[in-house]
């Protein structure tokens, strides 16, 4: 369905909020995921490897880029849904966060303090020290369980464990119905190819055994996998394994919809390396909530976002995510990724 205007369309109410009266009103709320590219503080953590994040560094990550850096991340999060009149969205998942404090800043900085944003997150053990989270609104979402699931995968030559990020796996009551959310940032690939695509591989398999888990307990279960996966929607981890497909009419029963998909298809990508486009970032959903007849929430539509103040306006990286830094010169701008999110509708009386 193509992106529009839910307020004259829909005649929405944003969870309570209404904006227009008619005989058809729906509420409507936004699910997002935004990898926010290296969002660490200035402190070196023994633990991890992030002195690459600190004032001695290269880069002379100080106080006053982070603080900078904090306001730039909220003014994104901000302006998720104000193409559609929605103001701001229900669930927020992120991607590369160092720990707690700084989700605790991010959620206190102006742009975004009105929301009153909540965090799940649990410290994982990323060699890099870069975690996953979920922020909600308490007004909309309310956590009954939440989990970090382990992905154990090994090097075949040193039979080693490769550290990589955990699936955050939140449940509960979303606006009065149950839902389900699992937040991903699976293994990178290795220069300008995907020749661990096994770690993926075992990643998607891991979060589908998730979605499984949760359907055998809760038939018809309303789940969203989000994340940066590392891969497109047309490769094997994610068509094979997640099993998840963008055609929504030719979907077999045990397919996942992939919101991002007709985007990719379009040549429309998420982040950008060597002038060719990748879309990386996605939301799959299952297909409870394709189902046009039922009371509870239904998918509406999807965006890549990436308006022009979020990209590169000239030079090389023309049209590209308009990045903090490239390499260690500072840019002030926000990720190497575009955020992507989905707007959700249910009919009301």
């Amino acid at each position: 369905m193509k992106n529009i205007n839910l307020s004259i369309i829909l005649c929405s109410l944003f969870l309570g909020y209404a904006h227009l009266s008619c005989s058809q009103q729906s509420r409507v709320g936004i699910v997002a995921f935004y990898n926010i590219e290296n969002l660490y503080d200035t402190i070196d953590n023994k633990d991890v490897s992030d002195t690459e994040f600190t004032p001695e560094s290269p880069k002379k990550w100080n106080s006053q880029r982070y603080w900078e850096r904090i306001d730039r991340t909220a003014e994104v999060i901000s302006k998720f849904g104000h193409h559609e009149n929605i103001p701001g969205a229900a669930i927020v998942g992120l991607s590369e966060i160092e720990n707690s404090g700084v989700l605790n800043d991010l959620v206190k900085a102006k742009p975004i303090r009105h929301l009153d944003y909540h965090i799940v997150q649990f410290d994982s053990p990323d060699r890099r020290g870069v975690d996953v989270a979920l922020l909600y609104q308490p007004r909309y979402f309310k956590v009954t369980t939440a989990k970090a699931v382990p992905l154990y995968v090994y090097d075949n030559k040193t039979k080693e464990r490769i550290f990589t990020r955990d699936q955050l796996v939140v449940s509960g009551i979303f606006d009065g119905e149950p839902m389900h959310f699992i937040v991903n940032h699976w293994p990178a690939r290795r220069g300008s190819g995907p020749p661990n695509g096994w770690l993926r591989n075992e990643a998607a398999k891991l979060a589908r055994s998730l979605v499984d888990s949760i359907a055998k307990a809760e038939p018809n279960a309303k789940v969203i996998v989000m994340g940066d996966l590392n891969d497109d929607p047309t490769d094997e981890s994610i068509r094979l394994y997640m099993k998840a497909r963008d055609d929504r009419n030719r979907l077999s029963d045990d397919q996942m919809f992939n919101t991002m998909g007709a985007y990719f298809r379009r040549g429309v990508g998420s982040l950008a390396y060597q002038d060719k486009w990748n879309l990386f970032d996605q939301i799959i959903i299952t297909q409870s909530f394709l189902e046009r007849k039922q009371t509870g929430y239904r998918f509406h539509s999807a965006r890549v976002f990436n308006d022009s103040f979020l990209t590169e306006q000239q030079g090389r990286y023309k049209g590209y995510p308009k990045r903090t830094y490239v390499g260690n010169e500072y840019k002030g701008g926000y990720s190497d990724h575009f955020p992507v999110y989905i707007v959700l509708a249910k009919s009301v009386e």
